[in-house]
């Protein structure tokens, strides 16, 4: 069984808007990466994601960026439970010693909205990946949730969650 998933928002802004709050470290920052990003999604470049509940700033390496329609990211796959809100997130969940590859896309629709999808994929077949994937796709979910209020109503859902 090949472990992957696939979430997915509708985003009442253009598209370019929606990209630029993702690709933009100032504006991810604002809403998704608790801790702050460092780095412009840059094809070639490696940025770092700062969260909160997962304390210490996680490499993520830009493989592509086509600007308006893709990004395309590795970084280091965790395995196992993720950790309960409170927990130090890299003593609970392993870093595996190999990378998952995450790939958003953006698709403008004719109300003017804006279709994200984010793909995740790569994980061994073991139980402690799909416990691992089963995480992700929850961050996943979430940064979709966070990026829709955010830019349709001003509001930093993740403020104050996870400390």
């Amino acid at each position: 069984m090949e472990l992957k998933f696939r979430v997915a928002a509708r985003i009442a802004r253009p598209v370019h808007e929606v990209f630029e709050a993702v690709a933009d470290p100032a504006q991810l920052s604002r809403y998704f990466t608790t801790g702050g990003a460092q780095g412009r999604l840059e094809t070639g470049a490696t940025v770092t994601w700062d969260f909160h509940d997962y304390p210490g700033a996680f490499p993520v390496q830009v493989i592509e960026v086509v600007p308006n329609e893709r990004i395309v990211l590795e970084w280091a796959a965790g395995e196992g439970d993720p950790p309960n809100v409170g927990e130090t997130g890299r003593d609970a969940w392993a870093d595996a010693g190999y990378t998952t590859t995450v790939t958003m896309t953006f698709k403008s629709l004719e109300d003017g909205r804006t279709l994200v999808e984010i793909a995740e994929e790569g994980w061994r077949e073991t139980q402690a990946a799909l416990q691992g994937s089963y995480g992700n796709c929850q961050g996943w979910s979430q940064m979709l949730c966070a990026l829709k209020i955010w830019l349709e109503h001003g509001i930093n859902l993740r403020d104050g969650m996870y400390k």
